[in-house]
């Protein structure tokens, strides 16, 4: 299979091999698979620096245990997801954010936290109660490193975000919105610069790699596989982890 994508890859000249200045891996959507993840990193080569492409918490049961293994780890890099984004605006803004948060796989993180009595027809006091509730049980430190995160990365040829980039602008340049919600035109319009951009957001049934990008979301929490890319130089080797 190796060969073959070498092949692909060595007709097409706009994208040359995907090469970092270091060896990377790259996991795609968490979304609260606690043991999913737990399950991958323990398959990832020991000499390849992991990063989580985002959307760690929501939909899955177990966000809060995601968090609090990801939060304390120095040796990953965990870049910003649109979900991290809802939260953060929840704990931020309470009741005024709190509805579009929790109709989006939030309400699975509250649980998770504790918050059993959270549902998705709260009220706005219930709703800031509710986030005061939230606050405390992350804690001050879990909170500041999710407002920390980085929305992308880049080493060599290749950016990592959680939803794609604009195919139109230099990787250097790119907004936090197509970084962690995406741009219309990133599926469509192939980059033209060589750079492969590694991506989360949307999901595939299979991890795979064309055109200058290389998906990675394979629908964990509804799918049961978490999928992640191993980045060396030569073509892209993908690794999963299955309940």
């Amino acid at each position: 299979m190796f060969q073959k994508l070498g092949q692909l890859f060595a007709r097409d000249s706009a994208f040359p091999m995907p090469k970092p200045d270091a060896p990377i891996c790259v996991v795609g959507d968490v979304h609260g698979c606690l043991s999913l993840l737990e399950q991958l990193l323990q398959k990832i080569p020991q000499d390849h620096q992991v990063i989580l492409a985002g959307d760690y918490i929501d939909r899955g049961e177990q966000s809060a245990g995601v968090l609090r293994a990801l939060s304390v780890r120095t040796d990953v890099m965990c870049l910003m997801g649109n979900h991290e984004e809802m939260l953060l605006r929840f704990l931020l803004k309470g009741a005024e954010e709190g509805g579009r948060w929790i109709h989006n796989g939030g309400l699975e993180t509250l649980v998770s936290f504790g918050l059993g009595s959270a549902n998705l027809h709260m009220s706005k006091e219930e709703l800031n109660a509710c986030r005061d509730a939230l606050m405390t049980e992350m804690g001050a430190p879990m909170v500041a490193w999710l407002a920390d995160l980085e929305s992308a990365a880049l080493t060599g040829n290749v950016l990592v975000s959680h939803a794609g980039a604009n195919p139109h602008k230099a990787p250097n340049v790119q907004s936090k919105d197509a970084l962690r919600w995406g741009h219309p035109d990133f599926l469509r319009s192939p980059r033209k610069d060589g750079i492969w951009v590694v991506h989360g957001h949307t999901i595939v049934k299979q991890a795979r790699a064309e055109r200058g990008r290389i998906a990675v979301d394979t629908g964990a929490y509804a799918s049961g596989v978490l999928s992640a890319v191993c980045l060396d130089g030569g073509p892209p080797r993908f690794i999963t982890a299955q309940l």
